[in-house]
């Protein structure tokens, strides 16, 4: 029967790290560019309804999103959501995300290749991310390592959503700073720090994630591949 081994130091603490740096880091950075006033006072809300005009997307909805940096766009419904730390606030955290998000939107509206490849990768990963681990340890606990090595396939699948993640959460960046800066909305070299710092560790939280995944993925394959065994 496989036990707990050496691969979790290898892999899974490093992976820990990542994660949780790239969570602190995007927070410290919202916190503090969430309390710093855009020059043109205008909130996270009208900010979007600004930017969405400019960009020609008038039809998509706003809504608001639950709890703190939970702002996202759902192509399902052509709609943004943002939180209320963002649709209320005037900071340049709040144009950042906002303009981030309409990023996304943009790209959806064009029918952009890697968005498109994301979002039909969205039941795969689902079912790999819930089921993979569960199919490994199975796999190893029961001696059926054929199980264990289909959990290894479906585990795979997330780390390949992560993948297709990165290039679509740089793109919709790159089209905010482009977007803000075209529509007037950015006005000092204050406030475009505080864009590119925004975007910058937003974007590290993906990259820490896939990351995170790799890892775990080859501390799978370690183990089916002969990591340490104990009875």
């Amino acid at each position: 029967m496989y036990y707990y081994d050496n691969t979790y130091w290898i892999f899974m603490i490093p992976a820990f790290l990542l994660t949780w740096g790239a969570q602190m880091w995007v927070s410290s950075t919202y916190r503090h560019w969430s309390n710093i006033r855009n020059s043109l006072a205008v909130d996270g809300l009208n900010a979007a309804r600004k930017l969405l005009v400019f960009a020609g997307l008038s039809d998509t909805g706003v809504a608001p999103a639950q709890g703190t940096l939970g702002d996202h766009y759902d192509p399902r419904s052509n709609t943004l959501h943002l939180s209320a730390g963002v649709a209320q606030v005037a900071s340049v955290a709040a144009l950042a995300i906002a303009a981030h998000e309409i990023g996304h939107a943009m790209q959806d509206h064009e029918g952009y290749a890697p968005m498109r490849l994301r979002s039909a990768l969205v039941p795969a990963a689902n079912i790999g991310s819930s089921f993979g681990w569960i199919l490994v340890f199975a796999g190893l606990i029961l001696g059926w390592l054929q199980l264990a090595w289909l959990g290894v396939l479906f585990f795979a699948l997330g780390t390949l959503f992560a993948l297709a993640t990165l290039p679509v959460e740089l793109n919709a960046s790159s089209r905010a700073k482009e977007l803000l800066e075209q529509a007037g909305l950015v006005q000092t070299d204050e406030e475009r720090r505080g864009v590119n710092a925004m975007l910058r560790a937003a974007a590290f939280t993906y990259v820490a994630a896939l990351a995170a995944s790799i890892l775990t993925l080859l501390r799978f394959v370690m183990m089916l591949s002969g990591g340490r065994r104990r009875s």
